[in-house]
């Protein structure tokens, strides 16, 4: 019996989790969980699963929910909140589903206390990957991928000799607008955005799918989790999302792993590593019914937002710190129409431009970076 914790329980990554847990009742159990804004469904998933402890955002959520749940779950709010979910007791494996650079704190507190992290939040190792990776190997802690292009990487590298990696190949959607050119994007809609062609995901990654600054955040994800230079870290489109990622060797040979584009086959992985569990029938992918797969070498020009990403991770030290605080604003601020579309990469391109690189800073410096970049941010909206 695998006794998880679970960051972002009411998001899209969340909830699948939650699905998993729930298709293998005699395999895990939920101890604790914490949720964002979505009480009403925070309370049904408190009912069906029974943690013993609820963290929420704020103290007045906290109140209110103290009064609908079972006196046997503890509630608790606010960043500490966080933290005591993140290192809770009963607790072996912490699921980091929160989006951005807030699942930093908890990740490195539960790397800390030894607990197995299955990470989904790629923020976290975005902006503080060199903390991270340190910290899990002081403490001997694995790190395992839920995303499912790392997912895929993980299961390519099973039993390889990682000496003899040459290239990792990461797939790419290309987004809701990957049939658009540049010009086609002016004027775009946040319901257009929203509508990913392959995949159901939260609002915040749907929109980074859209200016695929996500693969951007998952090639310096990939880098800190495998150990691999930039330049041996590529990107290709690949519409159809049934190959999650692949690796070449130095005798050439490409180990791929395919699947069909579903979130909870990398979160079963995570969860079960080393062992699989057996799922339904129903989810075998059938190529046949795929017919063609197809690919498209990715330019640069059109997707700026992956060449900042790249540029970021080379620069390493804090850039990648002011690449994801930036983006995660003007994202936020695209999703509340306070922006366009295309304001967003500019917005991250003019907060680059303007940093003075930090090359090894501390947590502290981090964390100051991260709240100045979004302060200039809100300056420029």
């Amino acid at each position: 019996m695998k006794h998880i914790s679970l960051l972002g329980a009411t998001g899209s990554i969340g909830t699948q989790t939650l699905d998993v847990i729930k298709q293998y009742p005699n395999q895990f159990v939920l101890e604790a969980m914490s949720v964002g804004g979505n009480i009403d469904l925070a309370l049904q998933q408190i009912k069906t699963f029974s943690p013993r402890l609820v963290s929420v955002k704020s103290k007045e959520d906290c109140d209110k929910l103290r009064l609908s749940v079972p006196s046997t779950t503890k509630v608790v709010y606010g960043e500490e909140g966080l933290l005591e979910v993140a290192t809770y007791g009963h607790a072996n494996i912490l699921v980091n589903a929160v989006i951005g650079s807030i699942g930093l704190a908890p990740t490195i507190a539960a790397i800390r206390e030894g607990k197995t992290i299955a990470i989904a939040n790629k923020e976290t190792l975005v902006t503080a990957g060199h903390i991270v990776t340190n910290e899990a190997k002081m403490n001997q802690v694995s790190l395992l991928p839920v995303d499912s292009e790392h997912s895929a990487i993980y299961q390519c590298l099973n039993g390889e000799n990682h000496k003899e990696v040459d290239r990792l190949i990461l797939t790419a959607s290309g987004g809701s607008f990957r049939d658009r050119s540049r010009a086609e994007l002016k004027g775009v809609t946040v319901v257009e955005a929203l509508n990913h062609p392959n995949w159901s995901m939260g609002a915040k990654i749907t929109i980074d799918s859209a200016t695929m600054m996500n693969k951007g955040l998952e090639v310096i994800e990939a880098h800190w989790l495998f150990d691999i230079p930039y330049e041996r870290i590529d990107v290709v489109l690949h519409k159809e999302s049934i190959i999650h990622s692949m690796v070449e060797f130095i005798d050439r040979s490409v180990i791929a792993q395919l699947g069909t584009p579903d979130m909870r086959v990398p979160i079963q992985y995570a969860l079960t590593y080393p062992s699989r569990l057996e799922r339904s029938v129903e989810e075998r992918l059938h190529l046949w019914e795929i017919g063609c797969l197809h690919f498209s070498k990715l330019d640069f020009d059109r997707y700026r937002c992956m060449a900042f990403a790249y540029e970021a991770g080379r620069l390493g030290g804090t850039m990648p710190t002011v690449l994801n605080a930036a983006n995660e604003e003007a994202v936020a601020a695209f999703l509340a129409h306070r922006i366009t579309f295309l304001e967003i990469e500019q917005l991250i391109e003019q907060a680059m431009e303007r940093h003075e690189l930090i090359s090894f800073p501390s947590l502290d410096v981090i964390i100051e970076v991260d709240s100045e970049t979004r302060r200039f941010i809100h300056s420029r909206i």
